[in-house]
């Protein structure tokens, strides 16, 4: 390995300030939907069951209530994404002892929402980019996009040694609530989803937590219906055409081994998966495809139940937990999103 592989430097989190219960959304969806869908009792335990006791929403619970279209969500978007785009970089960059005036590219992954320009210029002024800053925002890969994001932001941080580059995932999944779609993946998401930022500083050169040891993608081909938003004049709708949990128990341990081969690697040396917990079945899949132990996913059952799935950042607050508690030497971070695709990172815990 060279003396510029990318080294992960600090990772943070943040979440707004509206914190709902499950039991509040089961009875808020029931009056949304209850009288209108006659399959909605058959549904219903779906939350009881996502493994979800609290998420953080950008908007209390009255809010979704009300019907909004995309001209009112994106409102919302652009004003919540940028506040919690500032409030994770801080303290990313705080963790990491640097100014945000010493940051030289920004990455940017975000899928719930449409902005141009696009958030990072948006908070620059108020989070203290530097005028020379490069700016890379990414859309559309959603619950992969912090795991493909770490990646990116290690291939921008080699071919360019000595640059700090700032990681920025930020989903508003609420706002995707959709009064006027009876459908089952719309109570799904309604029982899964929250809001929520992940922020990452990562550098070439020794140091840091964790050497980033390459990052990898597996699409499998004809499953663009799994995952993903439809786009209507109300805004996105989301997708889930296909059992995830039954896909990822199928095909998900030939595609990790098949990554870890070519990088020369295979799944004994990976001593601790970190997933994006999708919800507790994907959990369960994840555990039962790739042999673990049971209950092995731990971080990923707690921010499951804290905060929901946040799509993008989901997996980088499972990372932050497994930093606290202490990384093995290696390490594999994971996340299943559109595409549908499976993005992989290697970590090597740093020595000293």
């Amino acid at each position: 390995m060279t003396r510029d592989a990318a080294h992960l430097v600090s990772v943070a989190t943040a979440a707004p300030q509206y914190i709902i219960t499950q039991p509040e959304v089961a009875e808020r969806t029931r009056r949304m939907f209850g009288l209108r869908m006659p399959e909605f009792d058959r549904l219903a335990p779906v939350f009881d069951n996502a493994g979800v006791e609290t998420r953080h929403a950008v908007r209390p619970g009255d809010w979704y209530e009300e019907p909004h279209n995309w001209t009112d969500r994106t409102a919302v978007y652009l004003e919540a994404a940028t506040e919690l785009f500032v409030t994770a970089a801080r303290i990313a960059l705080d963790r990491a002892g640097l100014a945000a005036s010493e940051i030289d590219t920004v990455v940017t992954v975000s899928s719930t929402g449409i902005a141009a320009p696009s958030l990072e210029a948006r908070a620059a002024a108020s989070l203290g980019l530097g005028p020379h800053v490069t700016r890379v925002p990414i859309f559309g890969l959603g619950c992969a996009g912090g795991v493909t994001g770490l990646s990116i932001a290690a291939r921008l941080a080699e071919a360019r040694p000595g640059t700090n580059i700032l990681l920025i995932a930020v989903e508003l999944c609420t706002l995707a609530v959709r009064l006027d779609k009876l459908t089952k993946a719309n109570v799904v998401a309604l029982a899964l989803f929250g809001d929520g930022a992940a922020a990452a500083v990562i550098r070439a050169g020794g140091g840091g937590l964790a050497r980033l040891d390459g990052g990898a993608e597996h699409t499998w081909p004809d499953t663009l219906d799994i995952m993903g938003w439809s786009i209507d004049q109300q805004g996105f709708g989301v997708i889930f055409d296909r059992s995830i949990p039954t896909f990822a128990l199928e095909r998900l341990a030939p595609a990790v081994d098949g990554m870890l081969k070519r990088q020369g690697r295979n799944r004994t040396q990976i001593e601790r998966f970190i997933c994006h917990p999708g919800g507790q079945k994907v959990i369960e899949a994840i555990e039962d495809a790739l042999l673990l132990a049971p209950k092995a996913l731990d971080h990923e059952r707690a921010v499951l139940a804290e905060f929901g799935n946040m799509s993008a950042p989901t997996a980088l607050f499972v990372l932050e937990r497994a930093i606290a508690v202490g990384l093995p030497t290696t390490s594999m971070v994971m996340a299943l999103g559109p595409g549908f695709t499976l993005s992989t990172a290697l970590l090597t815990r740093a020595s000293g």
